[in-house]
């Protein structure tokens, strides 16, 4: 026998196989022909399986979306993840905006309130940043990546037994209904005799192969428990990540308050002001609000009056710096937030400066970064 004609026998035989599970399945449908089922235990793996598969799918999908909200960007790292490339690397939305922040305090000046403001607030956002990529990354790792892999691997393993195993079925309910076909005919003529012994083999072996298969696939889905085990330790990893970049951002945030919070009553005086002289006169004002507004009015009236009183003075005060302050250039005097420096005032200066030292240091410092102790 040749190669060609070992291939031909070949085809059809599996040719024949093919239509003969088509035919049993068909009748089964059809109700022609009886259905050899599944016990009840491989019954409930088969469904934990199923149940297993799908909800690890919306959950890593929607974990995606958690982590990255872009839809064009899921595609990009999907796209360069299948090419087996690094994807380039782009800043994400808070350091962007952390970017914005700090470029405009930088524009509208850092010796200014609102400039040095925004730069603060800046350098908080790309932190914050910082941490969205740590958790991306671990969540990845540690989380996407075992779901991942049930889903691509193990899943695919199972189902594919599975199918095997159901064709090894359709093989036992087709050679079992041929074995049926054939003693019925055995009762009207001797000569089936050979005919029923044949299918009587063919029946011994389908439901040995049957057997054999069903205890692989078995097997197989109850190893489903030790997924479940170990996808409990990948989501304590999650909650642990979220947990400490959460706890990060909160941290950052709170520091941002207290240098944010610590701004000189006067500026914030200042603006209540000018918000005031904005909005005209009514005689529908509350009695509070004029309340507070005179209490803003004679606030920065006193604090105005003090450093007043020192510039006209030749005496120095000791004051405390109420929050950072980076220097613009050589004659300015960089600061730190709650620090005691000496402050005094010199012919020609501008009324909102005064000369600062500190050791052997020196320059000018910005009254509305000061307050003075008594």
């Amino acid at each position: 026998m040749n190669i060609m004609d070992f291939n031909v026998k070949k085809l059809a035989a599996e040719a024949g196989t093919f239509l003969s599970r088509a035919v049993q399945f068909t009748e089964e449908k059809l109700g022609q022909a009886e259905k050899t089922e599944f016990d009840a235990h491989l019954e409930n793996l088969l469904s934990k399986a199923e149940c297993t598969k799908h909800w690890t799918e919306k959950i890593m999908r929607q974990t995606e979306v958690l982590l990255q909200p872009n839809p064009n960007a899921r595609i990009e790292e999907f796209v360069y993840e299948k090419l087996d490339r690094k994807a380039p690397s782009r800043m994400n939305n808070p350091e962007l905006l952390g970017q914005y922040m700090v470029d405009s305090g930088n524009e509208f000046g850092p010796g200014t309130a609102y400039g040095n403001a925004l730069i603060k607030s800046g350098e908080t956002q790309k932190r914050i940043g910082t941490a969205d990529r740590e958790l991306i990354q671990t969540a990845a790792i540690n989380f996407l990546t075992p779901l991942r892999n049930f889903i691509e691997g193990d899943y695919k393993t199972i189902t594919k037994e599975r199918k095997l195993l159901q064709n090894k079925r359709l093989d036992l309910d087709a050679a079992k209904t041929r074995l049926k076909k054939a003693k019925a005919a055995e009762a009207r003529a001797a000569i089936w005799a050979e005919e029923v012994s044949k299918s009587e083999q063919e029946v011994r072996i389908a439901q040995s192969e049957f057997d054999r298969q069903a205890e692989i696939t078995r097997l197989l889905l109850e190893g489903i428990s030790s997924t479940h085990a170990h996808h409990l330790r990948c989501l304590n990893d999650f909650v642990e990540a979220q947990m400490t970049y959460y706890a990060q951002c909160y941290q950052y945030m709170l520091d941002l308050q207290k240098q944010l919070g610590s701004f000189p009553s006067t500026v914030f005086a200042n603006h209540n002001q000018s918000s005031t002289t904005c909005v005209p006169s009514s005689s529908s004002t509350t009695p509070s609000a004029s309340v507070t507004a005179s209490l803003s009015s004679v606030s920065n009236s006193a604090a105005s009056s003090t450093f007043v009183e020192l510039k006209s003075s030749s005496g120095s005060r000791k004051a405390r710096v109420l929050y950072d302050y980076d220097a613009a250039n050589s004659s300015e005097l960089s600061l730190l937030a709650d620090e005691v420096i000496t402050v005094y005032s010199i012919p020609g200066m501008d009324s909102d400066w005064l000369m600062g030292e500190r050791g052997n240091q020196k320059g000018k410092v910005p009254i509305t970064y000061l307050e003075l102790l008594n």
